[in-house]
């Protein structure tokens, strides 16, 4: 949401699995606090652990259409192909020449199995979608 303009406000810096927001963590910690959102935790298949959250009445919920439509592709792909995706739009916006090598580098065992190609097809069917500021036309 954020590399399409549909979301202001938080920064992101590189850690662990990709672009991270401490801001996004806070706010999505304070609306679990409030009742508005909901986490649970999962199991990877390779033994680590991610959260999965939702929102009561998320389909009536305002926003707008592209928000909504960018908000259900992502949704529904593999998160490793999602992962991978917005790990190169993040190394294309600080200016990475090569951001899909260096994805490929920084998470070589998620590339694996044709990931990579997945996760470009995956940007390019995102990046379709009509936003207030366009993703990279890297895929």
């Amino acid at each position: 949401m954020n590399a399409a303009g549909l979301e202001e406000g938080f920064s992101f810096v590189y850690k662990h699995y990709g672009p991270f927001s401490e801001d996004l963590a806070d706010a999505a910690r304070d609306a679990g606090l409030l009742g508005l959102l909901c986490e649970s935790e999962e199991r990877a298949a390779w033994g680590g652990r991610y959260s999965v959250y939702s929102v009561a009445g998320a389909e009536g919920a305002d926003g707008s259409p592209a928000r909504r439509e960018l908000a259900r592709g992502a949704a529904a792909s593999d998160a490793i192909e999602l992962e991978l995706a917005a790990t190169a739009v993040y190394l294309d916006r600080e200016g990475c020449a090569d951001p899909w090598a260096e994805t490929e580098r920084r998470k070589p065992q998620k590339a694996e199995d044709g990931r990579i190609e997945r996760a470009k097809a995956l940007l390019r069917k995102l990046a379709a979608i009509p936003t207030p500021q366009p993703l990279p036309p890297i895929a």
